[in-house]
Order: structure tokens, then C-alpha cells, then sequence
């Protein structure tokens, strides 16, 4: 045995079985087997200037491989046994590596050298486990999250101070939803590991009554989802009607009952592609430093919906429409502060919009587009006739685009503000038909509402007796007018794909734009597997 001596004994987590007890072999009173460690464990810190201003300020004082060291060293090797469980990259911390290099550590360089690879791995732990793996920004523009990464002078001060064990459970997602993605992820890796949910439905679309053998196919794999009890009937029966609906409520499809062939191809979608959604999810919620306790507004875009949830609870839920899946006008993430709402908003046409769409048209014919006004930069309105369009290009086009209140405003009767650098907001709209579809990817960037004006009761019925009425008296006079909330409201704009119901099940919806593609492949490039396969 070398310099460390250890024993392994069983641990108490599920995927995680290396619970480890370490006991440093006899100190050498010798100077210099000190210096030998204290130079070893210089050189290999300062390769991380975070690390090597730890060493030096605390005197080179160990923090894993000291007599003193067990308990540390047992609960993090503990804890970062569980990386797999968390889908995070295994190999950034190896517990397995780490514990083999106890084995074979001979000398006091030896030492030194484990010494730094431990605060490593538990800076990249603590950091990967709080705030994520990835920088989202860097994989998809439109992910716009302020992630918090704490000093790691603070990590480290607090791991050497305080009980490792309450120390390195403080680094845990506190989020319930985080923890029931993490049990998905277990459950799936389980099934995939058992088979998943047999082969793929080759079969047409089919509707309550049908007959035959596409039922008892379709029956079969609704019973191995676990949608369905397990039975012998080849009826498209009552039962099985209702699992449909379930799986489609589950999935962000219209929830008839009908085996369509979108719900057939979501039903198709395999363990291994789920458990793929839910690992990005784990790592969107790493991202996340929100408050879920208060009420706030959650608009999930892939899910199409937007939703009231007061402490916990949903109090209000409605469909919207996102923009659509082209370049610049996805609709981005981020969480703001709701401040106010416009009655009879009047709609300030984006410049993008203006110069990519509406003035080709004008410049062919000046009188299109005749429901929008020609603004000048003071605001006031340009007739027609006195502008020559053609004289102008996209770069120095010197006059706005404004349509006035009415019905036919493509904001609808209200829009709800959160005032932010991408001119996002949530708002009526006249196209009312676009709720009705499944999916429902149209706008340039903003959320549309199918039910603005239950939002608009909702959010003023915390500081009116009579939200209805005093709404209704606004919009009535026609004029636009601005209602400040008096409490302004969180509001978050996310891209789960995967995501806990309120009943415990896990909510799947289809990647619209892509991003979670993007993050996934990100992922395993940082060394994140796919587990059970």
C-alpha cells in the first residue's frame, strides 16, 4: 500500500455505490518530504489561478489528503459518485480516478499532486452543479439567462470550515421540478436498460372503434408507456381512448383521443429520445435562479402555453402562439419583471419588420399597407403623398410605421410590458384561428394570448374588487391607456421540452426550434453520456 491508505465500504445512494474512508498513512517529520509536497502541490495549482490564491493565502494547508481530512474526503468522493445520476460529465470529477490515485500515491509529490486534483474536481462540481455545464449563450443566442457562478475563494472557505456533508448538499438544485426530472431520468434509464417500449408502430391513423391488429399494436405499446392496463382486446375501446388523450395531454397535442398521425409519431418517439429531453431539462434548471414560491407568469414555448401559478398552483392557463422558427424571429428566453399593460395599444411597427417587409411594398405602391400610419422621428404623422419611398433603402429609411388602436390591431385590444431589450411582450392579436392549431410557431417574436383579457382580470384582481369592470370601462373609451401593475410580476419566458405535471407524470412537448438538439450534442461534448442504453 503507498503513501494513503483506503478502504471501500457500500454507499446509500442508488447509482452511487463508492462511499470511501481515508486515512493518511504516518506523517514524515522530514522538511523535506514537506517541501517536496508543498512544491508539487504549487506547481499543479497554478495552472487554476482560483486554486493556486487558495493555497498560497491558507499556507498550503491541505483540505483533502491530511490526517484531519477523512470526513471531507469521504463526503465529497461520495458526492461526486452520484455525477451520472445528476447528467453531468462523469469524467470532470472521476470519483473512480480519484480513488485509484489514493491507491497508488507513493510520495509526498504523489500527495501534493491529489491534493489539487481533489479542489479541482470539487470547483468543477460545485460550479457545474449550481449553475450548469454550459454557457447557454454560447450554444443559442436566443438563451439569454443570467447564470450566478459563485466565487470559488467562497467554495473553498466554506467546504474548510463547515460540515462537508450539509456543505455539499447545499450544492444541490433545491428545485422539487429538478428532482423529479432527476427521478425521470432514473426511471427511463431503467427502461431502456429492460428493453425500453419494444419497436416502433408501423401503423395508420385510427379513431375510437376501430379494429384489428393496428389496435392491439397501438394497444401494446400504450400498455408498456404505461398509459394503459394490459389487456386482450383488439378494440379501439373506451379505455383506450382515454389513455390516448392522456399520452396527448402529456405531449402538447390536441387531446381528442384520436390516434392522428402526430400523435402516432410522438408515440413513436423512443426512451432514448426522451430521456435525452430530460437531461437538457436537468440542465436548463441548473440555470434557473428563480423563485417559484411567488406568483409569477411561466410561458413555455415549446408547450404553447402561458400560465398564472401562484405558490405553487396554477391559476389561470391559456394557449399562445410563438414566433416562428426561422432565424431572427424565434422568440428568446429570458425572465423579466411584468410592469404594466396597454388598453387599445396602438402598434409601433419593429424597424426590422418595417425594412425587411412594408417598404419594398411601398416603394412598388405607396398606398400599401394602408392600415399603418408614416410617422416622423417627432411622432407625427406623414401623409403619403409627401414621401418618395423609392429615394430610401433598408439602412436610411428615416420614418416609423405605426397602426392606430382599433380591433384589427395586430396587438389586438391589449399587450402586457415587460420592458426588455428584444421588444418582447405578451399580446392580444386578431388572428384568432392560430390557436386552434397544434402547432402554433407564427409570430415575429412575441407571445400571443388566446384569452388576453382573463390574463388582464387575473393580474389586476390582486389590486382591484372588480378587475372585470374597471378593464372594460378602459377599453370602452377606445383611447390607448397604460395600467400599471402595482405589484410588478415575474414573468418567465423558458424552452422545457420535458417538464413535471402537477400530477407527477413528466410533460414532453417537440423541440421547435431546435435548441435543445443543440444543447443535447453540447452536453455530450462536455462528456455528459447517455445512460441505459
Amino acid at each position: 500500500m503507498g503513501i494513503l491508505d483506503m478502504r471501500l465500504r457500500p454507499g446509500h445512494l442508488a447509482f452511487a455505490r463508492i462511499a470511501v474512508v481515508l486515512a493518511v498513512g504516518v506523517a514524515s517529520p522530514l522538511q523535506a518530504q514537506t517541501t517536496a509536497f508543498t512544491q508539487s502541490l504549487a506547481t499543479a495549482a497554478a495552472t487554476e489561478d482560483a486554486v493556486a490564491e487558495w493555497y498560497r493565502k491558507t499556507g498550503y494547508e491541505t483540505l483533502w489528503t491530511g490526517q484531519d481530512d477523512a470526513a471531507r474526503r469521504l463526503a465529497f468522493l461520495g458526492a461526486i459518485a452520484t455525477a451520472h445520476d445528476h447528467a453531468l460529465p462523469v469524467q470532470r470529477y472521476d470519483a473512480a480516478a480519484l480513488i485509484a490515485a489514493y491507491h497508488v500515491a507513493e510520495t509526498e509529490g504523489d500527495r501534493g499532486r491529489l491534493e489539487v486534483a481533489m479542489t479541482k474536481a470539487y470547483l468543477a462540481w460545485a460550479h457545474d452543479l449550481t449553475s450548469g455545464v454550459l454557457k447557454p449563450a454560447k450554444i443559442d443566442a436566443g438563451i439569454v439567462r443570467d447564470i450566478v457562478r459563485e466565487d470559488p475563494q467562497v467554495l473553498l472557505a466554506r467546504i474548510a470550515a463547515g460540515d462537508p456533508e450539509a456543505v455539499l448538499a447545499r450544492l444541490l438544485p433545491k428545485s422539487s421540478v429538478y428532482v423529479q426530472l432527476m427521478k425521470a431520468k432514473i426511471r427511463l434509464e431503467r427502461q431502456i436498460g429492460s428493453g425500453g417500449w419494444g419497436e416502433a408502430l408501423d401503423v395508420a391513423a385510427m379513431e375510437p372503434g376501430a379494429i384489428g391488429a393496428d389496435v392491439v399494436a397501438l394497444r401494446d405499446r400504450l400498455v408498456r408507456m404505461g398509459y394503459l392496463a394490459a389487456s386482450a382486446s383488439q378494440t379501439f375501446d373506451r379505455a383506450m381512448q382515454k389513455a390516448v388523450q392522456e399520452f396527448q395531454l402529456n405531449h402538447s397535442l390536441t387531446p381528442n383521443g384520436n390516434a392522428s398521425e402526430s400523435t402516432l409519431a410522438e408515440i413513436n418517439v423512443g426512451p432514448e429520445e426522451r430521456l435525452k429531453s430530460v437531461i437538457v431539462a436537468m440542465e436548463r434548471e441548473r440555470w434557473l435562479d428563480i423563485d417559484r414560491s411567488v406568483r409569477h407568469i411561466w410561458v413555455n414555448q415549446p408547450e404553447f402555453t402561458a400560465k398564472i401559478i401562484d405558490h405553487g398552483k396554477t391559476v389561470f392557463q391559456t394557449r399562445v402562439v410563438i414566433g416562428k422558427n426561422v432565424p431572427d424571429q424565434r422568440s428568446p428566453e429570458f425572465s423579466d419583471q411584468m410592469e404594466h399593460m396597454v388598453i387599445n395599444p396602438s402598434w409601433g411597427v419593429p424597424r426590422s419588420i418595417i425594412v425587411k417587409e412594408y417598404l419594398p411594398l411601398l416603394q412598388q405602391n405607396p398606398n400599401a399597407v394602408g392600415h399603418l400610419q408614416v410617422v416622423d422621428g417627432r411622432g407625427r404623422v406623414v401623409p403619403r403623398g409627401s414621401v418618395n419611398f423609392a429615394a430610401y433603402s433598408a439602412r436610411n429609411f428615416p420614418y416609423a410605421l405605426r397602426q392606430p388602436p382599433s380591433d384589427g390591431n395586430a396587438l389586438g385590444l391589449v399587450k402586457f410590458m415587460f420592458p426588455n431589450q428584444y421588444n418582447i411582450y405578451l399580446h392580444d392579436t386578431p388572428s384568432k384561428p392560430l390557436f386552434e392549431k397544434e402547432v402554433r410557431a407564427f409570430s415575429h417574436g412575441c407571445i400571443r394570448v388566446a384569452d388576453p383579457f382573463d390574463l388582464a382580470y387575473a393580474l389586476l384582481s390582486l389590486q382591484s374588487t372588480t378587475p372585470e369592470a374597471d378593464f372594460k370601462a378602459v377599453l370602452d373609451t377606445g383611447r390607448e391607456t397604460t395600467v400599471e401593475l402595482e405589484t410588478p410580476v415575474p414573468v418567465h419566458l423558458v424552452y422545457f421540452t420535458a417538464y413535471p405535471t402537477a400530477k407527477g407524470k413528466i410533460s414532453y412537448a417537440r423541440d421547435i426550434y431546435g435548441r435543445d438538439a443543440e444543447l443535447y450534442q453540447a452536453l455530450v461534448e462536455a462528456g455528459v453520456a447517455l445512460g441505459g442504453v
